[in-house]
């Protein structure tokens, strides 16, 4: 695989952009090599500066769901930039995406744009303490939430802890009320409520954790977190940036058929471009400034080109059978993959959900937690995405990462990356 253009952009990024990257997965560190630079997408495919051609499976981390460079998407952005690119005042777009979301999920009643899932989260955060009048928040180890302050922390070595920072810059006050516990632990989650009785705000988690690979939780599990919430008045956060609208058009709480308290969404919603969102009762929401006492604003949000180009693509998530389709993909991948292998490989699995795939080499059959991923299994992954990308399937960079089957991968496609695998496959484990 030629990596001459690719190369030299790198250097010359890197006299840019700290690590010359502008996020931090992207710089290959896991992976090793030089990162790819990519030029363009269409479809399920990729070319990168090189000319090299790719079957996407990142899909830009996820918001990729109907493929790269959709026509329906790609004309409302154009019919909508030629009318100017950002008002900073509202716009019917914004009326009709929310329409869109609102008439399609019964799990929220009112809801307010940003421009990323950080965002979301942080102005989630927020609204939990603003309207409980509580200052503690519980996450749990293994879920991501962005990168704001008070959810850059990571468990301690207690059943319950306050969270120690896993970033610099992290004020250890801000650290100091955040809670962090195991997932799948109702023992850590009962032991956290008697220990700071009336104090937390709200308990936030992925219901369908998919940033420390897919640490897939029981649904008694997630029931047992909306009970414990209602019990001590403290709100229910579901963090679906990544899992909303890839599950079904409602997320993990239509999935589950649990009514969380507030949920926060992006990736799929602003069509590949910057949006994020989150959503309550009309009673929560009513907290949120111009009608509550709870600040948050964004010179960006709503922004017309995002609106438009997530109303095309949630218009085509609506289309019968559309993720009933996206799953029977998946699991064709899957099996054809294992069908495919010349040989038994005992540690491998591939995990799912929808169209959410995570490859682990792992003996267990199910991982829930953050301290079941063996991190020395990585050396696997990194040769596997190696070879993968000589073959021309190009997954994110990290084995933490999770996959992405879009509506674009055809059966061809699926094919011919199920060859990859077990090619690339027969050398990682050896």
């Amino acid at each position: 695989m030629k990596r001459e253009k690719s190369e030299a952009l790198f250097e010359k990024a890197k006299s840019y952009f700290p690590g010359g990257v502008n996020s931090p997965v992207r710089a290959f560190r896991s992976v090793g090599g030089t990162p790819l630079f990519i030029q363009k997408g269409k479809g399920s495919h990729i070319w990168d500066a090189d000319g090299n051609e790719f079957i996407d499976y990142c899909g830009s981390w996820g918001p990729l769901i109907l493929g790269h460079a959709n026509d329906k998407v790609v004309d409302a952005i154009k019919q909508t930039v030629e009318n100017g690119s950002s008002f900073g005042a509202p716009t019917a777009l914004e009326n009709e995406l929310a329409e869109l979301i609102l008439k399609n999920n019964k799990y929220i009643q009112k809801l307010r744009f940003v421009s990323s899932g950080t965002e979301a989260v942080m102005s989630a955060i927020r609204l939990a303490r603003g309207y409980t009048k509580r200052n503690k928040i519980l996450k749990f180890e293994g879920c991501y939430h962005g990168h704001s302050d008070s959810l850059l922390v990571k468990a301690g070595s207690g059943l319950v802890t306050f969270g120690n920072t896993s970033s610099a810059g992290v004020p250890e006050g801000v650290v100091n009320d955040t809670i962090v516990v195991s997932l799948n632990n109702e023992q850590a989650v009962r032991q956290a409520f008697a220990d700071f009785k009336n104090q937390i705000a709200c308990v936030i988690i992925e219901p369908i954790p998919a940033n420390n690979g897919l640490l897939l939780q029981r649904k008694e599990y997630l029931q047992f977190l909306r009970d414990i919430c209602t019990e001590n008045k403290t709100l229910l956060i579901f963090d679906e940036v990544i899992n909303g609208f890839r599950v079904g058009f409602d997320g993990a709480a239509g999935y589950y058929k649990i009514q969380p308290d507030i949920i926060t969404y992006g990736k799929i919603i602003g069509g590949g471009l910057p949006v994020g969102m989150y959503g309550a009762s009309a009673e929560i929401m009513s907290c949120i400034s111009p009608e509550g006492p709870v600040y948050q604003a964004g010179t960006l949000s709503g922004n017309p080109v995002a609106m438009a180009a997530g109303i095309a693509q949630l218009t085509e998530c609506l289309k019968p059978n559309f993720y009933q389709d996206l799953e029977k993909k998946t699991q064709f991948l899957i099996n054809t993959i294992f069908d495919s292998l010349k040989f038994q490989i005992s540690n491998l699995k591939i995990f799912s959900i929808g169209s959410i795939f995570w490859i682990a080499f792992t003996d267990k059959e199910a991982v829930r937690t953050a301290e079941e991923v063996d991190a020395d299994s990585m050396k696997y992954f990194r040769i596997l995405h190696k070879e993968l990308l000589e073959r021309g399937v190009y997954l994110g960079p990290s084995g933490y990462e999770v996959g992405f089957v879009c509506e674009a991968h055809t059966e061809d496609d699926l094919i011919r990356t199920a060859k990859a695998f077990t090619e690339a496959l027969e050398i990682s484990v050896k």
